[in-house]
């Protein structure tokens, strides 16, 4: 591996409090030195003077899990992408395919509690370790039921070998099984604490939505935190809470004023992404967020939910189906407001929620570049990193360039360090740090994805360096370049 000298960029450690102009020497997938450097220092000299250089930007919550998704990501900024909140079974052989197939960028899978109970109570099984294919269990009533004492050990006991494998955690999809009995996630949060593993999870309905929840979700989840011990991360806080975002916000503030180490994630879109069988779509569950069936368009064909009954069709026919789901109206300044109040968040961290790319043949992957005509997805995918330093540092100056690697790189490593040491040397620009470092044009960095075009890159990525390679070079993705690791759990 040749070394790469960064020449005259202004250097971010959100770690230190770095802000200076100074050259970058890479090594061997490390950073060696950062200062005033000669230029015969490395192989490769990058003049990136006027650009703002900084560690890459490490996703909690992407879905995409394939090459044509990570490039799309890696245009954004990202060079770690994680599969958390939904997770993955069996995890050796998620890392095993990754590692076969080649990433452009590092990887990561939690242990999915949606499925080993999947797995207990319908007695499926997902030994291809893919999220696409294993959407269609949502529409399946059984999986969301109360376990039975057996069943409750059985799959704890799966979730328990899962972490022994390196899963980076549990995965918990509370949402989409909104009714079951809260001792059964205590006990899921139990394990995880007992063991050293982060939870990643995607909460139940919270008591606005509906008052009949056995219990409100984000309370749920700081309790879970401040009972055990453990580390909870909440996902996309904004798209569970829509316009109660204060108040769920309040809840957790709550939390870590009793000392709970309780993290959350944001997302910069109106509008969210899942399996249209998902048990917070049901028709008669709807009205609670203000959301309609129009409010409700597949991803696939484009095709907008016209009424309940056709929701009901196609909840019962294709429940795997991935839908766009308007949950916040972003032309209306309360609710772009309230986006941005929850990207605002002390320590909030930036997460994609990414999904994967399909096309009209079902195909789910591609090796091409650019993508083929006709992939689909959400806007997210491709410009949730640049759509966020476009809205909080360009236009609005909420934070500062410190502030946005510390929320898109620092804090994210944080949430991973007790259980993977190799996140001590992410998410920071440092002598010894990994080289996974963006190079990023400040006056120009914008997503450009939308609905209509939703694989269109960001702007302003100009270099990306995953384990001291580049992913990206003057602003075009590298075809060849697949530097991708898979971090790995240590469980005590």
């Amino acid at each position: 591996m040749g070394s790469v000298l960064l020449s005259r960029g202004r250097v971010i450690d959100p770690e230190s409090g770095r802000d200076e102009v100074a050259d970058v020497l890479v090594r061997d997938g490390t950073v060696t030195a950062i200062g005033d450097l000669p230029m015969d220092a490395a192989d490769t000299v990058v003049d990136v003077s006027g650009r703002v250089v900084g560690p890459g930007f490490i996703d909690l919550h992407s879905h995409v899990n394939s090459i044509a998704g990570q490039r799309l990501q890696a245009m954004d900024g990202v060079t770690t992408a994680l599969e958390l909140e939904a997770g993955l079974l069996p995890v050796a052989r998620a890392y095993e395919r990754a590692a076969d197939e080649g990433r452009p960028l590092n990887y990561g899978f939690s242990a999915s509690w949606g499925l080993a109970r999947a797995e207990e109570l319908l007695g499926w099984r997902f030994d291809g370790a893919d999220l696409a294919g294993s959407l269609a269990m949502l529409g399946e009533a059984a999986w969301q039921s109360d376990s039975t004492p057996a069943q409750l050990r059985g799959w704890l006991g799966r979730l328990e070998s899962e972490l022994a494998d390196g899963a980076l955690g549990i995965g918990i999809l509370m949402g989409y099984a909104p009714g079951t009995d809260p001792e059964e996630y205590r006990a899921t949060s139990r394990l995880a604490a007992a063991m050293g593993a982060p939870t990643f999870t995607h909460v139940r309905e919270i008591v606005e939505a509906d008052p009949s929840t056995p219990i409100d979700g984000t309370l749920e989840a700081a309790q879970a935190a401040m009972d055990f011990g453990g580390r909870v991360h909440h996902c996309h806080v904004n798209s569970t809470s829509r316009r109660h975002i204060e108040r769920t916000l309040g809840t957790i503030d709550a939390a870590r004023s009793g000392g709970a180490a309780i993290t959350v994630e944001t997302y910069p879109y109106g509008a969210g992404s899942t399996g249209i069988g998902a048990a917070f779509l049901a028709p008669e569950r709807l009205p609670a967020w203000g959301v309609r069936p129009q409010n409700l368009v597949l991803l696939g064909t484009g095709e907008r939910v016209a009424d309940a009954a056709r929701l009901r069709e196609l909840r019962a026919v294709d429940p795997g189906a991935v839908c766009v789901v308007e949950f916040l109206d972003e032309r209306d300044d309360a609710d772009a407001e309230l986006l941005r109040r929850s990207l605002e968040y002390p320590d909030g961290i930036v997460a994609s929620d990414a999904m994967h790319v399909e096309w009209p043949d079902g195909a789910t992957e591609s090796r091409e570049w650019p993508l083929p005509e006709g992939g689909q997805t959400h806007p997210r995918t491709a410009g949730t990193f640049a759509r966020s330093l476009r809205v909080m540092v360009r236009e609005h100056g909420l934070w500062s360039w410190t502030e946005a690697f510390r929320r898109c790189s620092l804090l994210p490593a944080g949430v991973l360090a007790d259980l993977v040491p190799d996140f001590t040397r992410k998410g920071r620009l440092s002598v010894g740090a990994d080289a996974d470092l963006v190079v990023i044009d400040p006056q120009r960095v914008s997503d450009r994805a939308t609905f209509q075009d939703p694989t269109r890159t960001s702007v302003g990525i100009e270099q990306l360096l995953v384990d001291g390679e580049f992913v990206v070079r003057d602003g075009d993705l590298v075809g060849d370049a697949y530097p991708g690791r898979g971090l790995r759990g240590r469980v005590r």
